[in-house]
């Protein structure tokens, strides 16, 4: 069961004042257990983004600490800064990131806002996954007005927050807290000062779009139409199209039907009520869902920059994002110079963003993890305007444990292999060759194809190429799963067992514990076959300059499956599950026989080459 660990991203109203942003991330480093990744402050936005990650009750502690000590030194009186806020803390999302439900999740976000509310005298409200009521789902619309309405909007029985008093707290202002999917906040720079210039394009990405405006004009640039076209009483126009209802209601059938999107739901998203518009801007959307982004000017960077919450990166990613800024921008006679990620980055995001490049570029995606990872550095331009580290932002990289084998320098793992200690032994190196396999038989895929003339064949490579990734990543991390297959048989020979119940616990662990000492080679070994397979595929369809390395690669993965084979088979005779050792040894010599054919296939293929 893997270990239970809640992120949690707050945002202070604090971005220029660098002790008072230390004095409250020393707050989140004081508690046990707990990690401070990323401390993010802006100084024209003068707010800091700061992420840290941790054990449940750990992260509960450090951000009712981070906000209790935000309370006490910042001052909304005198606060001004471009990006929206409300509070001192202006908001204080928690993302579970593995081992806890999103149910689990919610109540410790409850318990947090409890605390603020009832000890810190500040109103709270719960938003996203945590909300009570749909229409605080999303923040924009709780953040309507920003501190400057919330003395106001706290007098609304409507506003009531779901915690803490309904009174303004002057120096504090409010704060909403909540669980949500992985945010990425994502700036795109262009090559102007002009701010309009980089609003007009956030206006055309994000989901709640814009405002919709009378005629037509030369300009690529919207905000240089004519003026804003209202509701009006008997006339609502649709923004889109010279269509115009007599009812609000026919024009939101006219949108549905026409143009695809859900009036009703973009006038919520714009603070308008949908059946009372009268008075308020026509709305139109934007491209993307899940998709918040504004146009502000950082004077430290002398260009303007979208500045992007996605908030949901499995819909809308970065790649998605700013494709279609530079597209809006070359329109508008603008240059993306690059784009920055604020705080941390999910792993399979970069991930994804980093093939979807590779695919346009018409390379293979089956390529070593931190190359993919490169390429969508380097296609986003995330080195623009600070340097990106991968170790540092990417949160949820595939890393090994510092002492483990496969971190060993060749020579040291060979040196390894060969003193008088049993491991790593036979599993391991099985484990190994089959990785090998896997690698040489997706560098002659890449080797072959995506290059001129091999359209026939690239799809199949490309297919093959993935493929021997996934093995080859899944057998070198069974290099250590092997040695460490006996963990839980050794930890069950040390149980007590001095009556019989803790003998009979103590029997039924270490068996157990050697039928999960099984399963690591026995996935050796299927996995190496898997390359065997590909080794085939490889070998017919691959450059014939490149035959002899498949046949190496074929050989290597057999090693695998045979050394995978020999360690299930040597650690039944002390398993006295006489079922469970006989589908052993049926699933063993199947597998033998398969892998056997299949060898002797590639081979033959490729010795028939050499004689050609």
């Amino acid at each position: 069961m893997s270990e239970k660990l809640v992120e949690c991203v707050p945002n202070f109203s604090e971005g220029r004042n660098k002790e008072v942003i230390k004095q409250i991330t020393d707050e989140i480093e004081k508690v046990e257990g707990v990690k401070l990744l990323d401390v993010d402050p802006g100084s024209d936005m003068n707010r800091t983004v700061v992420t840290f990650i941790g054990a449940p009750e750990g992260v509960k502690e450090a951000a009712f600490n981070a906000i209790k000590k935000a309370s006490e030194l910042i001052d909304m009186h005198t606060h001004k800064g471009s990006h929206p806020r409300m509070g001192a803390t202006d908001v204080c999302p928690f993302v579970p990131v593995s081992g806890i439900t999103t149910e689990e999740c919610i109540e410790l976000s409850k318990d947090v806002a409890r605390r603020v509310g009832e000890e810190l005298g500040i109103p709270v409200y719960l938003y996203e996954k945590s909300a009570q009521m749909p229409e605080r789902e999303n923040l924009a619309i709780i953040r309507q007005g920003e501190y400057e309405a919330l003395e106001e909007k706290l007098k609304k029985p409507e506003w009531k927050p779901d915690f803490g008093p309904a009174e303004f707290n002057a120096t504090a202002g409010a704060t909403v807290i909540g669980v949500r999917e992985f945010l990425i906040a994502y700036n795109i720079s262009l090559n102007t000062r002009e701010v309009l210039h980089a609003t007009d394009i956030a206006f055309a990405l994000r989901e709640k779009g814009r405002s919709a405006r009378e005629g037509k004009t030369g300009s690529p640039f919207y905000y240089k139409r004519a003026k804003i076209l209202k509701y009006k009483d008997g006339e609502y126009p649709c923004g889109l199209d010279d269509f115009t209802g007599k009812t609000i209601d026919e024009t939101i059938k006219h949108c549905k039907k026409e143009h695809g999107f859900d009036l009703i739901e973009l006038l919520k998203l714009n603070g308008v009520d949908p059946k009372h518009p009268e008075g308020q801007s026509v709305k139109i959307p934007g491209k993307f869902k899940h998709c918040k982004a504004i146009g502000w000017m950082v004077p430290e960077y002398d260009r303007v920059q979208i500045s992007i919450n996605l908030t949901n990166y499995k819909v809308t990613s970065m790649h998605h994002v700013l494709e279609e800024t530079r597209k809006l921008a070359a329109e508008r006679g603008l240059v993306v110079t690059g784009s920055e990620i604020v705080g941390m980055v999910p792993y399979p995001a970069l991930l994804e963003t980093g093939k979807f490049y590779l695919k346009k570029q018409g390379r293979s995606t089956g390529i070593p993890i931190r190359d993919i990872l490169n390429t969508a550095v380097q296609s986003l331009g995330l080195n623009d305007v600070s340097e990106f580290k991968i170790e540092e932002r990417v949160l949820g990289l595939p890393k090994n444990p510092g002492d483990a084998l496969v971190e060993l320098k060749v020579t040291d793992f060979v040196d390894e292999v060969s003193r008088e200690s049993p491991a790593p032994g036979g599993g391991s190196i099985a484990a190994l060759s089959g990785a090998l396999g896997a690698a040489l038989s997706s560098m002659v895929s890449n080797l072959t194809a995506n290059k001129r003339g091999s359209e026939l064949v690239d799809d199949i490579l490309n297919e093959a190429a993935d493929k021997c990734q996934e093995i080859k990543n899944a057998l070198v991390k069974a290099v250590d799963d092997d040695t460490n297959a006996f963990n839980a048989y050794m930890e069950a020979r040390r149980l007590p067992n001095k009556t019989e119940e803790q003998k009979r616990a103590k029997e039924d662990a270490m068996q157990n514990g050697l039928k999960q000492a099984v399963r690591v080679p026995l996935n050796t070994a299927q996995l190496s076959y898997k390359a065997i397979e590909i080794a085939e595929v490889a070998a017919q369809n691959g450059n014939p300059n490149s035959i002899t390395d498949v046949g190496v690669g074929a050989q290597a993965a057999y090693t695998g499956v045979l050394g995978g084979i020999y360690n299930v088979l040597i650690n039944l005779k002390d398993i006295k599950d006489d079922k469970f050792n006989k589908e052993m040894k049926s699933t063993c010599a199947d597998l033998k026989a398969k892998a056997q054919t299949k060898l002797n296939d590639v081979l033959n293929y490729v010795e028939s080459k050499l004689n050609a």
